[in-house]
């Protein structure tokens, strides 16, 4: 599959996964490899992963989340970032892309799941259970699996409605 047709059959996941198909641990680490690859600003990297493929930790936290694909998919990638280091929401956002775009071409759906984790209720004990230190903060967790059954896919708007040429022209929507 080349890039453009990987970039096409992405999208978010949010349906359960087939928790009985495994992810082998080998494309788990091609998918944080290729997160670490992402562009860094001022190349601080600060973006960590942590790989989750435990059931008994994915079952903990994703019945804490209660959000279906948390609690079914076979593994996790989870983005952690150290605060402190420049421009860090950048950093961790390019690396989900990265890792969405890799499970992607190996295969699989996969989903970018941070709601969950803006709520300090769900980040700090899930932190605990992951073992992120306090000086990092959980970010996002990205489900990774085949579809147990299929979920809604989003439609795009169309070139005009997000992009113009040489001058600032979109045709946007009646407001």
């Amino acid at each position: 599959m080349d890039f453009f047709d990987v970039v096409a059959r992405r999208y978010c996941h949010k349906a359960a996964f087939d928790p009985t198909q495994q992810v082998p641990d080998e494309h788990l680490r091609r998918m944080v490899e290729v997160g670490i690859a992402a562009p860094s600003a001022s190349n601080a990297q600060a973006p960590e992963f942590i790989i989750v493929n435990d059931p008994a930790i994915i079952r903990r936290i994703g019945e804490m989340s209660g959000h279906v694909p948390l609690k079914t998919a076979p593994a996790w990638i989870v983005i952690a970032i150290d605060p402190t280091k420049g421009c860090y929401l950048e950093d961790y956002a390019v690396a989900t892309v990265n890792l969405l775009l890799a499970a992607t071409a190996l295969g699989y759906c996969c989903g970018w799941v941070d709601g969950p984790f803006l709520d300090p209720a769900l980040r700090d004990p899930a932190s605990d259970i992951l073992g992120i230190p306090d000086d990092r903060r959980l970010m996002v967790a990205v489900p990774v699996g085949y579809p147990g059954e299929e979920g809604p896919r989003r439609g795009r708007k169309p070139f005009e409605q997000r992009a113009s040429w040489n001058r600032y022209a979109i045709v946007r929507d009646s407001e």
